[in-house]
This record gives C-alpha cells, sequence and structure tokens, in this order.
C-alpha cells in the first residue's frame, strides 16, 4: 500500500480511502466487518463514513456498524483513520441538521457514541451552509479540536469560492481550517477541474473523489449488458450512460488494448491526477474490494493518460476554459 499525506496536514493515509455507505443498507455487519479487516490487512487505514449513512430512519446505522468493529479491539481503531460528516438531517426538530454551533456539538457527540470512539480524526462538512456565518462555523469547530473530539476539519461538496471563503475566515482566527475537500470527480464527471481542484492547491487541501466509477458507469458496465450481468441503471446515472454511450464504449474498447480491467484504469487515472489524495471505493462485498487492490499493481503511461482524456475530455482552470 501506497501512503501521502492528506493535503498540507501531516496526517499520512493510505491512497485508496475504504467508503463505508453500502454498510447497513447493501451489506450487512458481519459482512461489513469482514471487509474492514480485509482493508486493514491491505494496509487500507483511511476509512470514511457519515451521520446519516443509513439513510431514512436508519440513520446512523453505518456508524454504529463502524462502532462495534471498533469495539472487537485489536488496535481497530488506533490504526485507522477515520473520517465521517455533519450537515445532513438526523431528524424532523429544528437544528438537528447543518452547520449551526448547536447541530455541529450534538452531531459530534451523537457520532462519536455510535462510532464508540473519543475522537474523529477528520470531521467534514458534507456541505456548504449559506445561513450560517464562517465565524459561527469555525468556533465551533475550534471548541471540538479543543476538547479533543476532533482533530481536524474537512469539506465535501464545496465549490472552490466556497473554500476560499473558509479559508479566509480560518486565517483571520488564527486557526488551521480545511484540509481536505471531498467531491465528485471521476473521467465522466470532471467538473472540480475548474476552480475546486485550484482552490484545492492553492490552500493545501487534499482531495478525496467520491464515485471514482461514476456509479459503475466506468466499470465495464457495457461488456457487462451484452453477457447478462449488469444491474439496471435508473435516474441519472442511466441519462449519463444514454449520453455517454459511445465514449463509454471507446473507453472500454481502450481498456481491452490495455489488458486491464475498466475499473482499475478509471481508478488508475484519478490516482494520477494532481492533488488527489486518495478516492473513496466503497465496496459490497469482500470479493470486490479484493478485485480493486489491484488497482495499485499499475500506472497509466503518458500515451495512455492522454488518450483517456481524448475520449473524455476535462477542464482548464477558469477562465480560460470559457474566455480566451
Amino acid at each position: 500500500m501506497e501512503y501521502t499525506n492528506l493535503g498540507r496536514s501531516g496526517l499520512s493515509v493510505s491512497r485508496l480511502c475504504l467508503g463505508t455507505m453500502n454498510f447497513g443498507p447493501e451489506t450487512d455487519e458481519s459482512t461489513s466487518h469482514e471487509i474492514m479487516d480485509l482493508a486493514l490487512d491491505n494496509g487500507i487505514n483511511f476509512f470514511d463514513t457519515a451521520n446519516v449513512y443509513g439513510w431514512g430512519e436508519n440513520r446512523g446505522r453505518t456508524e454504529q456498524i463502524i462502532g462495534n468493529w471498533f469495539a472487537k479491539g485489536g488496535q481497530r481503531r488506533e490504526k485507522t483513520v477515520l473520517a465521517t460528516k455533519v450537515y445532513g438531517d438526523m431528524g424532523s426538530w429544528p437544528n438537528q441538521g447543518r452547520l449551526s454551533a448547536l447541530n455541529i456539538r450534538r452531531a459530534c457527540d451523537a457520532s462519536l457514541a455510535r462510532l464508540k470512539t473519543d475522537y474523529i480524526d477528520l470531521y467534514q462538512m458534507h456541505h456548504i451552509d449559506r445561513n450560517t456565518p464562517w465565524e459561527e462555523i469555525w468556533q465551533a469547530m475550534e471548541v471540538l479540536v479543543t476538547q479533543g473530539k476532533i482533530l481536524y476539519v474537512g469539506s465535501s461538496n464545496f465549490a472552490g469560492w466556497h473554500i476560499a471563503q473558509a479559508q479566509a475566515s480560518a486565517h483571520k482566527r488564527n486557526f488551521v481550517g480545511l484540509i481536505s475537500e471531498q467531491s465528485i470527480y471521476n473521467l465522466i464527471t470532471r467538473d472540480i477541474e475548474r476552480e475546486v481542484i485550484p482552490a484545492a492547491k492553492h490552500y493545501g487541501l487534499g482531495i478525496i473523489p467520491w464515485s471514482p466509477l461514476s456509479g459503475g458507469l466506468l466499470g465495464g458496465v457495457l461488456d457487462k449488458q451484452n453477457k447478462g450481468g449488469s444491474r439496471r441503471f435508473e435516474g441519472r446515472s442511466k441519462q449519463i450512460l444514454e449520453q455517454k454511450h459511445d465514449q463509454i464504449k471507446e473507453y472500454e474498447d481502450f481498456c481491452k488494448k490495455l489488458g486491464q480491467s475498466p475499473a482499475d484504469v478509471a481508478l488508475s487515472w484519478i490516482l494520477a491526477q494532481d492533488s488527489v489524495t486518495a478516492p473513496i471505493i466503497g465496496p459490497r462485498t469482500k470479493e470486490q474490494l479484493q478485485g480493486t487492490l489491484s488497482v495499485l499493481d499499475f500506472k497509466l503511461d503518458k500515451d495512455s493518460l492522454k488518450a483517456l482524456d481524448s475520449i473524455f475530455p476535462g477542464h482548464r482552470t477558469a477562465p480560460e476554459d470559457y474566455a480566451w
């Protein structure tokens, strides 16, 4: 396993991040524990979750599963760099969501209880809260740091100018501020290249891409459909598949020429991108995780990276991408 620092921090994390969103809704607790054990055994020390995972009436269930795994001992907690998130509504009553100082305090305490730990390594804001001033947010985060309940703060789904706002406000308080940004990023969806990645580079934030396989569309979907083994895609994924069918076909043909699986090529591409710390992989089974580990065995050369950019063109830094 390869390791790198998360952004400008001294925190060392694996180049693959274990996403846990399927734990509970798709994967039972026993299998979830086996997946986390397998991840640690293979050197993956970076785990990502959120207080809302489990969804609906089961919000918080994923954190509970992780907490029960930590409770088994064996230095599971000590070996894990734990990232969770705050923002989503955990109930229907006022102040049970978003980023008020009150909710940040309550949500953190509730996550700690579910996770059966006394600290969170990376506490991420799951979404921007346009109704709460940064002074209030940073004051609440500073209190949690002082109390030892969190060590670092990250963002998720922020725009470039949100990152700039956050860091300017943190700087006034002589506070470290953000060390990471978690965004959707893959060969198909490359919007963050315009301003989010440049902002992250400027402020020293590590990029943690979610959905690196675009919800499975970069995992050999057309080949699987031809063999009758692909799941049905609905909603936005179905629309993207229809719109990008020819590009995805060209992509899968290119992967065959390379002799590599489409999933490995997509992950290898994103690992080669500037400022990317670790893409989030979200296995539902041990076999899926084991198959993903092979991505670390090869790296795409410059010609292959250029070919992929021609299939799925990206964006230059704003405003050059849309102006002279």
